[in-house]
């Protein structure tokens, strides 16, 4: 870690580390304040065949919180993503040790469902995948399919949608493909749709990356507006974005064996947002954040 002058921060000390320009709301929490776990791993590991991709992750989600999950490329935050909600149980080679518990229940127990893990745990992939359907119908679909009790759906959708913040740019075109809106109105509605089934968690994975910058601004903003109501995790390669928006951020990197070359994820360390960008514990993420590597 860079020596620091008497009365100077490590921010103002090193010109390369990311300036934290946060908005009002987010950021809410320091080092000091209680995390409220509603996800919690212990000893996580996940392999694709003879590649461990990620290995021993011991994190806790907190509950109306945004964490961002941030590294280098192929440190496997988006497998330990995918594994919180059982998405890569929809890949044949994958295997997954040790454990993952929401709300203090195993969810790769024999006795859980992964299809209403699902529900509870709703998730936005990284370009916006709206179904060929109208925006109506990509709304109904998960309520519909999961048997889900609604007792007026009309009312669902439109709530979901304002919920979304989308009801006043569609409210005319319900009916309309999906396929029709910008990226970042079809990023809204995968957003809304997600969030249809009334999960208390949303995983997103790199939901701005094939966005512009002023629908990249509108997705942050809605995510500080959802965290009064979901506890989101986002991974994200957009150091700004990440300062932003989240409440802790974990660092992940890559270890390197030297005699097999073979490359494998690992947590390096987990923290209040402001502290993780300003006065990291471990060089490794100092190094990262301020772009010496990675």
């Amino acid at each position: 870690m860079t020596p620091k002058k008497k009365g100077s921060s490590a921010k103002e000390q090193d010109p390369a580390m990311v300036r934290v320009d946060r908005s009002a709301d987010a950021g809410k929490v320091d080092q000091s304040t209680p995390l409220v776990p509603i996800i919690r791993t212990e000893d996580l590991s996940v392999s694709y065949g003879d590649f461990q991709a990620v290995e021993d992750v011991n994190l806790d989600f907190g509950k109306n919180e945004i964490t961002a999950l941030i590294g280098p490329s192929g440190c496997g935050k988006s497998t330990v993503l995918r594994s919180l909600n059982r998405m890569n149980d929809l890949i044949p080679t994958a295997r997954v040790s040790g454990s993952v518990h929401y709300h203090g229940a195993d969810l790769y127990s024999e006795k859980i469902d992964p299809i209403q893990v699902r529900r509870h745990i709703g998730m936005v992939f990284q370009k916006p995948n709206p179904f060929p359907k109208s925006i109506y119908d990509n709304i109904a679909y998960g309520p519909r399919v999961t048997d889900m009790k609604v007792d007026n759906m009309d009312d669902h959708v439109e709530q979901t949608l304002r919920r979304a913040a989308l009801w006043d740019e569609v409210k005319d075109k319900l009916k309309n493909s999906a396929i029709g809106l910008s990226g970042g109105q079809q990023q809204r509605l995968c957003i809304a749709r997600a969030i249809a089934t009334n999960p208390d968690v949303l995983l997103m994975d790199e939901p701005c990356s094939a966005l512009d910058p002023v629908a990249t601004l509108r997705i942050e903003e809605l995510m500080i507006e959802l965290r009064e109501n979901y506890s989101i995790i986002i991974v994200t390669h957009n150091m700004q974005q990440a300062a932003r928006v989240s409440d802790r951020t974990a660092f992940f990197t890559v270890s390197i064996d030297e005699d097999s070359g073979d490359r494998t994820g690992r947590l390096v360390e987990f923290g209040a947002t402001s502290h993780i960008f300003i006065d990291p514990s471990d060089k490794r993420t100092e190094d990262y954040i301020s772009g010496r590597f990675g």
